[in-house]
């Protein structure tokens, strides 16, 4: 069995073109169930029959794979990741871990390698939740920590709801299509930070995936002209807004134990010369473990943010929409993923997942790991997104190698 990195490089470059949200730039723009996703996801099943793979899609729109192991009636082993990215995002986050997942099934194919466990690929709709919040909502679905219904009917920022969009592109397939009982779930992915990098190493083993916190802060002042009011007499939302941004920055500098970033900052009515009454932003808090998280969101940046809503003259509400606890993988697995890289004389570190990722809830169902790639300068969610091939080469070879391991004794 081999990697074939040519055959891969193709088909990155054929799911991140023009035609499927490629920018002039070599990024991406593909938010989830947009005329470019449908495209892209059809160019995925056309590459499903290719490999003798019947495809199916589920009631989430969820696309799956199997090929079929000497046991048949034994769980798979999941291999598979995302097709849609952030906006002016990049062209390796996700789409990678679809290639490399055809990838292997492509080389079991070539080598005439029969499994005794089916190996099963997938593509997970929406895990960027760009589009529609929260983040990796269909695997939550299909791993029962969303209802159908409450999905369905999450909108964008144009009104537009889950289901409909889904119907529309025509991936509303059938809740009998559901993922079910899998030997152990696996992903491949870039890094999306610096460590691999800057430590010269060519594989990273994930222990986990890091707890997050999506809040929503709505700051309420008082509206006013721009011109006739007097500075000292301001209660202005966007004013104290900027402060609240500051401290949970700044909190997370001093503390050092989680990250805090703002995303998205809303004024009312957003006019020029009228202080704004209202502000919304977003702050997504990370971190390793809950009670540290649990602590930020309920004492530290609350007193923070009480002291500055009393300096301005301001209220605030601040609300949690979105949670998903630390998740650790499954020790057997990262085991024989760091026994593979040591025998192929490969590179390798232990590191944590920053970023969210749909394996942190198969995890919650089966064996999971997560296999990673370097990113160049640690860059991601960019245009300027990229890895360098002959690190992928080697994270794929080490992917097929333990899904094979794993695919073949059943004992993840």
């Amino acid at each position: 069995m081999r990697i074939d990195l040519a055959r891969m490089q193709r088909r990155l470059d054929a799911l991140t073109t023009p035609a499927l949200g490629g920018t002039p730039a070599g990024g991406m723009n593909r938010l989830a169930l947009t005329d470019a996703d449908r495209d892209a996801r059809d160019l995925f099943v056309a590459w499903l029959r290719e490999e003798q793979l019947d495809p199916r899609v589920d009631d989430f729109g969820n696309i799956y794979g199997r090929r079929a192991g000497s046991a048949p009636a034994l769980p798979p082993v999941l291999i598979g990741s995302h097709l849609d990215t952030v906006p002016g995002g990049g062209r390796f986050d996700g789409i990678l871990g679809i290639v490399a997942a055809l990838e292997v099934v492509s080389a079991l194919n070539a080598a005439g390698r029969e499994t005794r466990h089916p190996i099963e690929i997938v593509n997970w709709t929406n895990e960027e939740g760009a589009r529609f919040t929260p983040a990796m909502l269909a695997s939550g679905a299909v791993t029962g920590v969303f209802a159908r219904e409450w999905v369905y009917a999450r909108t964008d920022r144009q009104g537009r709801s889950f289901g409909d969009e889904l119907a529309r592109i025509g991936y509303r397939g059938d809740e009998s299509a559901r993922l079910g009982p899998i030997a152990a779930s696996l992903e491949l992915h870039i890094e999306q930070g610096p460590i691999l990098e800057a430590g010269g190493e060519s594989v990273g083993i994930v222990e986990g995936v890091v707890g997050i916190r999506w809040c929503r802060v709505t700051v309420r002042g008082q509206s006013a002209h721009a011109g006739p009011t007097p500075m000292t007499a301001r209660r202005d939302a966007m004013v104290a807004a900027a402060r609240m941004v500051v401290a949970a920055r700044d909190l997370a500098r001093a503390r050092g134990d989680f990250n805090a970033t703002v995303g998205d900052l809303t004024p009312t009515p957003g006019v020029v010369n009228v202080i704004p009454p209202v502000v919304t932003f977003s702050l997504d808090l990370r971190g390793r473990d809950d009670t540290t998280l649990e602590a930020v969101v309920a004492d530290d940046l609350r007193k923070r943010l009480d002291h500055i809503a009393a300096e301005e003259g301001v209220r605030y509400d601040l609300a949690v929409e979105w949670s998903v606890s630390p998740t650790p993988f499954a020790p057997a697995i990262k085991d024989r993923a760091e026994a593979l890289c040591r025998a192929r004389g490969y590179s390798v570190r232990r590191l944590w997942a920053g970023a969210g990722h749909d394996s942190q809830y198969l995890a919650r169902v089966a064996p999971a790991a997560m296999l990673f790639t370097p990113t160049i300068g640690g860059l991601s969610h960019c245009e300027t997104e990229d890895a360098p091939w002959p690190d992928i080469a080697k994270a794929a070879d080490t992917l097929l190698a333990l899904a094979v391991e794993l695919a073949d004794d059943g004992e993840p």
